[in-house]
């Protein structure tokens, strides 16, 4: 898979994804990574791309001039290579949510062009020239670099090879609408607290199912948004109603 990044500041995403398995990944050709900056497509002594609002207001606003720049030399890039033009996505707090369906359903994309603001915002008319917008959450980063990487790490982490494990991605936190069953290793003891019996009882199926059943409640507890999403089987509620009846007697 190959990424683009449209950002004023190409070393942090560089420098990020030199390591780790996003790292490894780049050295074996897995994925393939260019940061383009917008003040390329700039004239002047300070290459500047923001300029002061219409209407007034505080701050500064990216220019559209060098971002709309930008995706047009990505895409003469892709015209010449005789590969498709990469899905672009802006990244903004009015976008809709990433979550894990995103991550899912743009990891299985060719190319993935990820624009990162800056300053105020941007000009709402680079709007038009990008498929979609995404956000992290409801609150306001500095620019949309911490959210490329995010993205970047979530969706390269689903391609084929990149994790040494690709079995565990279905158990992990959210890959099945729910949030992931507690996690030990040793030591048994550790602080007074000891890891649950039936983890050292080497009885598989009763272990899967303490699992469930703690994945089903940890999302009933701390996402109650996620669990009255889930399709609980016949199961799934005997397992909820035999912790709450333990709980209470």
């Amino acid at each position: 898979m190959r990424y683009e990044v449209i950002t004023i500041f190409p070393e942090l995403i560089e420098s990020a994804l030199q390591i780790g398995l996003v790292g490894k990944a780049r050295e074996t050709g897995l994925i393939q990574l260019e940061c383009i900056s917008p003040r390329r497509f700039t004239t002047g002594k300070h290459q500047s791309v923001d300029d002061a609002p219409y209407g007034g207001g505080s701050g500064m606003v990216m220019s559209a001039l060098p971002l709309a720049a930008a995706l047009d030399e990505l895409a003469a890039q892709a015209a010449q290579a005789g590969r498709p033009r990469g899905h672009r996505v802006l990244l903004s707090p009015a976008g809709q949510p990433f979550d894990q369906a995103a991550a899912r359903r743009l990891a299985q994309l060719p190319v993935l062009t990820l624009l990162a603001g800056r300053y105020e915002g941007i000009d709402d008319r680079v709007r038009s020239l990008v498929d979609e917008e995404l956000s992290l959450g409801d609150f306001v980063l500095n620019g949309g670099e911490i959210a490329a990487l995010a993205i970047i790490e979530a969706t390269a982490r689903l391609l084929p090879g990149v994790l040494g494990n690709q079995s565990s991605l279905d158990e992990e936190s959210h890959a099945a609408g729910v949030l992931e069953y507690p996690q030990y290793t040793r030591p048994r003891n550790f602080r007074d607290l000891e890891v649950p019996a039936v983890l050292l009882s080497g009885d598989h199926a009763a272990i899967a199912r303490y699992r469930r059943q703690q994945a089903l409640v940890r999302t009933r507890e701390r996402r109650p948004d996620l669990f009255e999403r889930l399709k609980l089987t016949a199961a799934d509620r005997a397992l909820l109603d035999a912790y709450d009846a333990e709980r209470a007697g």
